[in-house]
């Protein structure tokens, strides 16, 4: 699995060591959870959302000739 957990603080803070992430990543937050993942070097990433919610974030990945 790409996504990858961020630490949230009982009080909501939170704890991220921008240092320790990928050069390039997105970071998704949603009903009180919060993921990274990197980014791939060729690709269409699309976070898919239900009622105000995050379902889904798809990796659509190609290559270039």
């Amino acid at each position: 699995m790409r996504l990858q957990e961020v630490k949230i603080s009982e009080t909501g803070i939170l704890e991220l060591d921008i240092m320790e992430l990928p050069e390039s990543c997105i970071l998704v937050i949603s009903q009180g959870k919060a993921k990274y993942a990197p980014l791939p070097a060729h690709a269409e990433t699309s976070i898919v959302t239900y009622q105000g919610k995050v379902k889904r974030v798809n990796f659509d990945e190609g290559e270039e000739f």
